[in-house]
C-alpha cells in the first residue's frame, strides 16, 4: 500500500480528535496565521506516521518546531500560488484521486473506504491533495520550466563517470541540513558550523541518524528521517558528489558548506545496477478514422474487407498507402518501425502484443479510430547505452531542480514576514 501511506503523509487532518479546540495564533505568515489547533492536528498526524514507520518520535517541542516550520513554508508557497492565479479544478482533483486509486489497484470507492478504515477523513485528504498539486504546479512554473539539460552535459557526465568507473553504482543517502539565513553574520555562521560538527561527532559515535535528522535538520526531508532514497551519482547534488564517491557504507561526512548552510551526509547503503534489456516490436497498421460519414461499424467493415484482400494476396503496404488515414505512416506502407513498450496507446499495444509475427489483427479501436495491425518482427536487445543517456538526462534535471528548489524555498522563507510565538510552543 505504498500510495496509501503516501496518503497518510498528505493528510494533515487524519481524523485525530482534539480534547480541546485551541484558536491561539502560533505564527503570523505574511497576511495569514497558523493556529495552535492546526499545529496540534498536523503534529499528531506526523507523530502517528513516525510511529507506524518504527521511527522514534522526538520530544514534543522539537516535533512541533519542525512541523510548524514546514507549515510556514507550505503556507508561503500557497500564498504565492494564489497571487499567481494557480488553481486546481474539481475535475483535476478527481483525476488525481482516480490515479492514486488505480496505482493501488483500487476503484475510487474502494480507495475511499480504505482511507476511512485507516482513520482518515476523505475531505481533509482531498484538501491536502489539492494543496500538494498547487505547490507542484507553482514549483513547476517557478523552477522546473527554467531547468535545461544539454547534450554536452549528458556526454560530459558519461565520460566523467566512465573514467571514474562508478556509472553503475547506486547510493542510499541520509541528509541533514543546518541552515544559515541569507545575510547571516560571521557569528551566526560559526554557530551553525559548530552545531553541525557536534552532530557529526554524535552520529559517528552511534547516535541514530533518523532521530537526529527529525530533531535538527532544516530541509524538506527532516520529518522523513533525512532519507534521500536511492540515487545514482547523477541524481546527487554536485556539491556532494566528490564526498559521496569516497564514502563507504555507514560513513558520515564532515559538514559541507553551501549557501543554504551546512550539510551532513550519511552513506546508508550502496549497490550496483543491472544491464537494461528492451523488447522491441516491428509493427505496421492501417487506420480508418470515424467521422460524420464513417461510423464504427463502417470503419470495421472496411478494415475486414482489407484484411480479406491481404489474405487473398494483396500487399499490406500498398493497401496502407491507398487507404490508411494515418498519413505519416501510410507513406511508409503503414510502418511504425520498431517500437518499445509504452510508445503506443494501450489498446493498440495490448492487441499488438497478442499477435504472432506476420499475424494480422481483427479491427482494433483506439482514441484515434480503428486499426488493422500486423507484427513483422520482435527482438530483445541491450539498450543500456540509450537507456543510460536518457536516465542521466533525467537525473541531471532532477538534481538541478532539487538544488534550485532548496535555494528558492530558502529565499522565499527569508524574504517573508514571519512571526513565531515561541513562548506558546
Amino acid at each position: 500500500m505504498k500510495y496509501i501511506f503516501l496518503a497518510v503523509w498528505l493528510s494533515a487532518a487524519a481524523g485525530i480528535s482534539q480534547a480541546q479546540t485551541l484558536d491561539r495564533i502560533v505564527a503570523v505568515v505574511e497576511d495569514d496565521v497558523i493556529l495552535e489547533r492546526e499545529l496540534n492536528v498536523e503534529a499528531a498526524a506526523i507523530a502517528q506516521k513516525l510511529q507506524s514507520n518504527n521511527v522514534a518520535v522526538p520530544p514534543e517541542y522539537v516535533l512541533r518546531k519542525q512541523v510548524l516550520e514546514r507549515m510556514i513554508v507550505d503556507k508561503l508557497q500557497r500564498q504565492l500560488a494564489a497571487r499567481s492565479g494557480i488553481q486546481v479544478s474539481d475535475e483535476m482533483l478527481r483525476n488525481s484521486v482516480t490515479d492514486i486509486a488505480s496505482r493501488n489497484n483500487m476503484s475510487v470507492d474502494a480507495f475511499k473506504q480504505e482511507l476511512t478504515r485507516q482513520g482518515m477523513d476523505y475531505k481533509a485528504f482531498e484538501e491536502n491533495l489539492r494543496n500538494e498539486i498547487i505547490i507542484n504546479q507553482l514549483r513547476g512554473r517557478e523552477i522546473s520550466a527554467r531547468i535545461k539539460v544539454t547534450d554536452a552535459e549528458v556526454n560530459h557526465y558519461l565520460e566523467t563517470q566512465s573514467k571514474a568507473g562508478s556509472n553503475t553504482t547506486q547510493y542510499h543517502l541520509g541528509h541533514i541540513l543546518i541552515s544559515v539565513p541569507s545575510g547571516a553574520s560571521s557569528g551566526e555562521i560559526q554557530k551553525a558550523k559548530q552545531q553541525a560538527e557536534q552532530i557529526v561527532s554524535e552520529l559517528r559515535n552511534g547516535k541514530d541518524f533518523r532521530e537526529t535528522a527529525i530533531s535538527y535538520s532544516n530541509d524538506d526531508n527532516a520529518l522523513k528521517g533525512g532519507d534521500l532514497g536511492w540515487r545514482s551519482i547523477g541524481q546527487i547534488p554536485t556539491l556532494f558528489t566528490d564526498t559521496v564517491t569516497g564514502m563507504a557504507q555507514g560513513d558520515v561526512s564532515d559538514p559541507i558548506r553551501s549557501p543554504s548552510g551546512f550539510h551532513i551526509i550519511k552513506m546508508l547503503e550502496t549497490e550496483g545496477s543491472a544491464q537494461h534489456i528492451v523488447n522491441k516490436t516491428k509493427v505496421r497498421h492501417i487506420l480508418i478514422k470515424t467521422n460524420e460519414l464513417v461510423d464504427d461499424a463502417e470503419a470495421q467493415k472496411r478494415l475486414l474487407a482489407l484484411k480479406d484482400r491481404i489474405a487473398d494476396g494483396d500487399d499490406f503496404a500498398t493497401l496502407a498507402r491507398a487507404h490508411s488515414d494515418d498519413k505519416g505512416s501510410a507513406i511508409n506502407g503503414g510502418s511504425l518501425d520498431w517500437v518499445t513498450p509504452g510508445a503506443l496507446v494501450p489498446p493498440f499495444e495490448e492487441a499488438m502484443n497478442k499477435l504472432d509475427v506476420n499475424q494480422i489483427s481483427n479491427p482494433v479501436q483506439t482514441q484515434f479510430g480503428w486499426h488493422l495491425i500486423q507484427v513483422l518482427g520482435r527482438e530483445s536487445q541491450d539498450d543500456s547505452a540509450q537507456f543510460r543517456k536518457d536516465k542521466v538526462r533525467d537525473e541531471i534535471r532532477k538534481r538541478k531542480i532539487e538544488e534550485e528548489t532548496e535555494l528558492w524555498l530558502r529565499r522565499l522563507r527569508d524574504e517573508a514576514y514571519v512571526e513565531i510565538e515561541l513562548d506558546r510552543l
